[in-house]
């Protein structure tokens, strides 16, 4: 269980910050609270921005797909019960550990091959490069549920959601932002090899393959005869297909529905809340408020029943060394802020 929040005895490891780099800054610019009030999309979406076809159609695609897992062939119990463990693997140490809490905030430290591997299944998730996810979050924190924000529930809780993908957003698309935001990240060769001509979907039907192949592999150890293609085919959709869609939306409700519904532990001048739903769902994201309360701090869930299943892996790996610097809760700067 995620204990009360422990005493900061340590300053934290400073980060070297050079030029307009925005590595863990989470520069905060506006200071008043919109509460209920109802904003404007971004100033660079408007009437002239062009659908996101490359966004949109895989989204789609895999949403028609969902009738499947409802039919005699498709569907699986064991299938229903990888999808927790997938979402870990992928979603909790991919997106979680590896794009939000290690490459957006710098929020621990660990070897160059292991930052790889957290990154790498991060894009298994299908949930875009690591340089856009992280542009795109580090936006969000500097402009928080105010105008800039790319994805606020203030405009609507559907483009919170899922809707700000689909249209083009020129602030996000500008080689200025990736410059202003993920320069770290640009820097870096794999990182940057990733972005360039979409790699990192490769990546990512890359990984699918395996999956399929795999299918066949077990479907021919363990399918009853005459099953073997059902048997591969159900291990494709589940471990790759619905476990894709699981853990989208379990993510975007993190825009959205953490943002809208929950309890708050500290006043900070967005809408973030504790949704402890959506935290049980993605291994300790949900804890929202907490988060943008102390963005840096690799520890989500403040309190003892605030689960964060992600912060207890990383505080297990940093006791085996593979992960150091590990930051936890500031207090003194989360005691001003306490409700």
């Amino acid at each position: 269980m995620a204990t009360e929040i422990e005493p900061t005895t340590e300053p934290r490891p400073q980060i070297e910050l050079t030029g307009t780099d925005a590595i863990a800054k989470d520069i905060h610019v506006e200071q008043e609270r919109l509460g209920k009030k109802r904003i404007p999309r971004p100033e660079g979406v408007n009437e002239n921005s062009k659908i996101l076809w490359s966004y949109v159609i895989p989204v789609a695609f895999f949403h028609l797909l969902i009738p499947l897992a409802f039919t005699s062939y498709f569907f699986s119990w064991w299938g229903v019960l990888f999808l927790p463990i997938g979402n870990y693997i992928f979603t909790s140490m991919g997106i979680g550990a590896g794009y939000h809490r290690l490459l957006t905030h710098r929020g621990y430290d660990c070897p160059k091959w292991f930052e790889y591997t957290l990154a790498t299944l991060g894009v298994c998730s299908f949930q875009d490069s690591p340089a856009r996810w992280v542009l795109v979050h580090r936006v969000h924190h500097q402009h928080s549920d105010h105008q800039p924000d790319p994805h606020t529930p203030h405009v609507s809780g559907y483009w919170s959601h899922m809707g700000w993908m689909f249209v083009d957003n020129t602030d996000l698309s500008k080689a200025s932002a990736f410059d202003k935001y993920v320069r770290d990240l640009m820097r870096d060769k794999y990182y940057m090899w990733l972005q360039r001509g979409l790699n990192w979907v490769w990546v990512y039907v890359a990984h699918a393959l395996v999956f399929l192949a795999a299918g066949f592999g077990l479907a021919f150890l363990l399918a009853p005869e005459g099953g073997v293609v059902r048997f591969a085919y159900q291990f494709f959709f589940w471990t790759v297909i619905m476990r894709t869609l699981y853990t989208w939306h379990v993510t975007w409700a993190i825009n959205s529905a953490a943002h809208m519904w929950g309890y708050r532990n500290y006043e900070t001048r967005e809408d973030s809340r504790n949704n402890w739903l959506f935290a049980l769902l993605t291994n300790g994201e949900g804890w929202h408020n907490n988060h943008h309360a102390d963005p840096r701090s690799a520890q989500h869930g403040h309190r003892w029943w605030e689960f964060d299943m992600t912060y207890l892996t990383l505080s297990l790996l940093e006791k085996t060394g593979l992960v150091k610097n590990l930051v936890r809760p500031n207090n003194s700067a989360l005691d001003r802020k306490t409700l």
